[in-house]
């Protein structure tokens, strides 16, 4: 069969790298995709907003099933599209897909159904929103109501900071239209943690678990990022853990999208924060996580394809796992999140690429044949290993060949989990 992935990031890599590995699949085709990918999918120049463009090419080209990788192709309909043309396609509707695209609508639907997340207020007022957070102190944490790239979230440490954060939000339009609105919430203690699942409908079939590094520097310092890095497993979260978050958020946010008319189907990813009163809601995605993608499906053992036409058939499909951990650094362009260079030269990738998985997001093909930089998180080098120290031992090492210009990375993903292993041991 024939497979269609929309995107152009590592996680469409990961994915077309996955979908590619199936029995079942004869072609796997990524639009727009990027250079990286061509090992594993044949990349078409359709653009993500060109829904027209790409049902016409699933149609003409016997696509089977479409798999939709980015936010905002999901927030503009696209699922819709394809199932309006009779046409199976993994991914919400635009009205499913609102858990992530409206942080104040998720918020809603947590506290009408009980769904444990911090407490919180909306705001669209400046001095409204200021006074909420001088009335209630900091830490405080201040979010863009709308997509953001994964940069609209501030953990202020002081109301200064704070209210820092409301002037370019409310007043200085930082992110538009999605932060003409914020959502001001407490600030949660304990340890995050990635929890994704396949859905369709009440059918839930969890993934591994896997922690991302949202600061752009070492020690967790420095602005939130769309992720600098990332690991699986999470071994300082127990199965007792995962179970409950399975028992009082996934499930019952699935439910609720179903009683709010909003049905969903494909990944739903929820941020999860593991405090001293049991697991809570950061935020909800409505697709596979970025860079938790790349350090997951290399896990899984089962064939993803299968999977996939199993749970829209309605069955329960059971996912096996390898036992090893994978650990991926991103490779991200100086300046990220904020300003940074594009159209730079990378060197020559051979000996990172014999040496660990790599996963391009932000490369193209010059005319001249050479790989260049086209974006603010550039790739992600990935390893296995028989513990998360070993996977990230290999990593840096094959990372530290590599004469690297004009970028940085942070040199200590997995560094809790490991000394959490180490203690424990």
């Amino acid at each position: 069969m024939n497979i269609l992935v929309v995107g152009r990031g590592g996680r469409e890599h990961a994915i077309c790298k996955k979908v590619s590995e199936s029995p079942l699949v004869d072609q796997v085709f990524a639009a727009p995709g990027n250079s990286g990918m061509q090992n594993c999918a044949k990349c078409i120049s359709i653009e993500e907003s060109d829904h027209e463009a790409l049902v016409k090419f699933a149609k003409e080209n016997g696509i089977e099933l479409t798999i939709i990788g980015p936010e905002v192709p999901l927030l503009e309909g696209l699922a819709d599209r394809f199932r309006a043309k009779d046409l199976l396609v993994f991914g919400p509707n635009k009205n499913a897909a609102e858990i992530e695209g409206s942080k104040s609508f998720a918020k809603y639907v947590m506290n009408k159904y009980d769904i444990p997340t911090a407490e919180y207020e909306v705001f669209t007022d400046f001095e409204l929103a200021k006074a909420y957070v001088l009335e209630k102190g900091a830490p405080i944490v201040i979010k863009a109501d709308g997509l953001a790239a994964g940069k609209g979230v501030i953990v202020a440490s002081n109301t200064d900071e704070a209210i820092s954060a409301l002037q370019e939000f409310l007043l200085h339009n930082k992110f538009g239209d999605s932060s003409a609105k914020v959502v001001i919430e407490e600030f949660l203690e304990g340890e995050e943690f990635s929890f994704m699942a396949l859905v369709h409908g009440t059918t839930i079939v969890p993934l591994e678990l896997a922690q991302d590094h949202k600061r752009a520097f070492d020690g967790d310092k420095g602005p939130n990022t769309g992720g600098m890095g990332a690991y699986s497993p999470v071994p300082f979260i127990s199965e007792h853990t995962k179970k409950i978050a399975f028992e009082t958020i996934l499930k019952p946010i699935t439910e609720a999208l179903i009683r709010e008319g909003r049905s969903f189907t494909g990944v739903l990813y929820a941020g999860l924060i593991d405090t001293a009163n049991g697991p809570k809601v950061i935020e909800f995605n409505a697709r596979f996580g970025d860079p938790e993608t790349q350090v997951i499906l290399p896990r899984m053992k089962s064939d993803l394809v299968q999977v996939l036409f199993q749970l829209l058939k309605g069955e329960t499909p059971y996912i096996e796992w390898h036992s090893d951990a994978v650990l991926g650094v991103v490779i991200a362009a100086n300046g990220y999140p904020d300003a940074y260079e594009k159209g730079f030269i990378l060197p020559d990738l051979g000996s990172l690429s014999n040496d660990s998985l790599v996963f391009h997001a932000g490369t193209i093909m010059s005319k001249d044949g050479n790989l260049v930089a086209n974006g603010g998180r550039i790739l992600l080098a990935a390893a296995y290993g028989d513990s998360l120290l070993d996977a990230q031992l290999r990593v840096y090492k094959a990372l530290s060949k590599v004469h690297w210009e004009k970028i940085f990375y942070r040199k200590d993903i997995g560094h809790k989990a490991i000394s959490h292993a180490v203690l424990n041991s």
